[in-house]
């Protein structure tokens, strides 16, 4: 099993201008993990389950952008895009840009977005569920346009129409940055998983509840022909053991969904104190013991 970090607040330090280099450190501690995957968060405002909307919350790609030069080897993505917070053509510009500069480390991670208030707030049209899952479609259809080099012609969608989708310079990752979806929905989520991600996320809803959600991806799967083991199964993890620094705990817990096929564990530094110290403290130790269950 791999180890990935997320960043999930910005708490730390009170003064904004320390956030660059408490940034700079995190990258570090990343890379002496060895960590598979960096990601932050796609968000306006704070999600209010993690804390309070008016805590602070940076933009998501310009922090990869800042972090892709503090790591070498993570890969880099949001964990995840909203649909909705840019237009697909812009983000698969940007998700190229990233790649480019990070020297072919970058990956989408998408969702179909849900948090009504930041939309509200800063004025970014918020449609009904049913039509966030459509125009989802169409990014990722528009995303895989902009990467094949074969095709630069038009997109017609029924939410998106494009004229061209010229996309210079080209990604470095071969054939294009990877795809992660995120979420669980059974009937939608994991549909698209199955159609066009390389990667899924899951919550971390028990180890049944994992497993039925990987069985639904697998039916999928198997009713557009596509193989299940092309997908990378990833998901974020919190535990009272990992928050007590028990981390022989922490890997066996991990253990069982490692047997389900999680080959990437995500770790969410908690919101106060300084992430970089934490990772440094947690996963440095942690991630040879995650290695060892295969």
């Amino acid at each position: 099993m791999r180890l990935g970090i997320h960043l999930s607040t910005f708490n730390h330090p009170a003064d904004p201008a320390g956030l660059a280099a408490e940034l700079a450190a995190t990258g570090r501690a990343v890379e002496a993990a060895g960590a598979e995957t960096l990601s932050v968060m796609d968000h306006y405002f704070q999600m209010e389950q993690n804390g309070l909307a008016e805590h602070p919350m940076l933009e998501g790609y310009t922090t990869l952008g800042f972090l892709a030069a503090h790591t070498t080897a993570a890969r880099l993505g949001l964990l995840v895009t909203g649909v909705t917070y840019r237009h697909p053509g812009l983000l698969a510009k940007i998700v190229t840009t990233l790649d480019v500069l990070s020297g072919g480390r970058a990956f989408l991670g998408i969702g179909a977005a849900w948090y009504d208030r930041e939309h509200l707030g800063l004025g970014v049209p918020y449609p009904a569920t049913a039509e966030r899952f459509e125009r989802l479609e169409e990014t990722l259809e528009i995303c895989g346009q902009m990467w094949d080099p074969a095709n630069n012609g038009a997109y017609e969608g029924k939410h998106y129409r494009l004229t061209e989708t010229l996309n210079s310079p080209r990604a470095v990752s071969s054939p294009r940055p990877r795809i992660l979806i995120g979420g669980g929905g059974e009937r939608k989520t994991l549909r698209l998983v199955a159609q066009y991600a390389d990667a899924c996320n899951l919550f971390p809803i028990g180890v049944e509840g994992v497993k039925h959600k990987l069985a639904v991806l697998d039916a999928h799967c198997a009713d557009l022909g596509r193989d299940p083991g092309e997908i990378q199964r990833t998901m974020v993890y919190r535990s009272p053991a990992l928050d007590n620094g028990d981390l022989d705990q922490t890997a066996r817990e991990l253990a069982a969904y490692a047997e389900l096929g999680i080959s990437t564990a995500i770790l969410v530094p908690p919101g106060e104190g300084s992430p970089a110290e934490w990772i440094e403290r947690r996963c440095v130790p942690l991630a040879p013991k995650l290695a060892e269950l295969g």
